[in-house]
């Protein structure tokens, strides 16, 4: 959904003290001293729709130990349906791939592919050609299970290659196509805040929307790049996060399309239990597929509480519809993982070495999302421009 008209720019405000069979090509570009960040791209080919694929083993595989060397690294991906797990779900889940297969499962059942979503409607996506149109996949779902999920464009890592950093592709394959992903991996040995920034992010006073952070209507985007440049960071983080009396509001990093924004994503957020009872009535027939690990973090109490007074008093669907609209005030942020903060990676210029850039795919924008309008139109952000070394 487009915000409201008029976008001012950001004003900043005083600072507060089933295994995955990947395969794949690898492009070295970092230098071979250890005292140096060093920086490799893996393409990645997945064989199946949903894998989910620890990076370092094919980093292990690809330029041996190299990574061992570093105390850190950054992970990003250049796509809007395939990210990264973040480190602490990945540790609740045990570093386990069938448990975060099965958790992504659970996503999928509320975000079932093929149910009617705007975003599938492609003679209604002016953005494409017609060409497009004939081979563009129907991935709507993807897109929701991504946000709804928590998955990231990018993750940083302690002691990288001693855990696992888990790619998931929600989307690898389109029919017979298999699709070509990339990940970039940075190592570093630390990192230091550099700057502090608070901005004021304008919003409309619809109660869901969602605002496009790359708005050039906004600012950010060049503001970020001017404290790279004063910062002199060329290689780091800019993590950007909604300062903690903003409720009700999210962060994620996806495709901008009108369609997903205006229809699919406003429609979740609205009524998140009734659009899971709407679109995913396979969890609703049978919630006991779904694992009792992955019940929690999936935010299906809800379902599992109205199928076991439907095997009790043996109701029908229309009287579990009725007890479903009495959960109607399950708050959004209790169903849906959505992220209070995000982190955009900065690399080395392709250009121009010594000067550091956002590192975006071609559909990435860092996206606001709200399910209840602030009293103000407007909501704050924290900024920090992180420097490795």
């Amino acid at each position: 959904m487009e915000a409201e008209a008029e976008h001012p720019n950001p004003v900043s405000v005083p600072v507060s003290p089933a295994k995955a069979h990947y395969s794949t090509t690898n492009s070295y570009k970092g230098p071979s001293m250890a005292e140096e960040p060093f920086q490799t791209t893996l393409e990645l080919r997945p064989s199946s729709r949903l894998e989910v694929v620890d990076v370092n083993a094919h980093l292990r595989k690809t330029v041996g130990d190299r990574l061992q060397a570093y105390q850190k690294a950054l992970y990003l991906s250049y796509h809007t349906t395939a990210g990264y797990v973040d480190e602490r779900l990945a540790g609740r889940l045990n570093h386990d791939q069938d448990y975060i297969r099965r958790f992504l499962s659970a996503f999928q059942e509320v975000f079932p592919p093929d149910a009617g979503y705007r975003h599938d409607e492609l003679e209604l996506r002016t953005e494409l050609s017609e060409e497009q149109k004939r081979v563009e996949p129907k991935n709507a779902d993807s897109h929701l299970t991504f946000i709804a999920a928590g998955l990231g464009n990018c993750v940083s890592l302690e002691g990288p290659g001693e855990t696992p950093a888990w790619f998931v592709d929600l989307d690898g394959t389109n029919g017979p196509v298999r699709r070509t992903r990339r990940t970039t991996v940075l190592g570093y040995h630390g990192e230091e805040r550099a700057d502090v920034l608070e901005l004021r992010i304008p919003v409309s006073r619809h109660a869901v929307d969602s605002v496009n952070l790359k708005d050039p209507r906004i600012g950010l985007f060049p503001r970020l790049q001017e404290e790279l440049d004063r910062l002199g960071i060329v290689r780091g983080r800019i993590d950007i996060s909604l300062l903690p009396r903003e409720r009700h509001a999210g962060l994620t990093v996806n495709e901008y399309e009108t369609l997903l924004m205006s229809h699919d994503l406003p429609e979740v957020l609205g009524n998140p239990v009734r659009f899971m009872f709407e679109k995913g009535k396979g969890a609703i027939r049978d919630p006991r597929a779904i694992p009792e690990k992955t019940l929690s973090y999936a935010r299906y109490d809800v379902f599992k509480i109205v199928n076991e007074l439907m095997d009790l008093l043996g109701m029908n669907e229309s009287v579990v519809k009725r007890i479903v609209n009495r959960f109607m005030a399950v708050p959004t942020s209790r169903f849906l993982r959505v992220k209070k903060e995000i982190s955009l990676p900065v690399i080395a210029d392709d250009k121009d070495d010594s000067r550091g850039r956002i590192a975006e795919g071609t559909y990435q924008s860092p996206i606001l999302v709200q399910w209840k309008s602030p009293s103000v139109g407007s909501r704050e952000v924290a900024v920090s421009l992180v420097r490795f070394h």
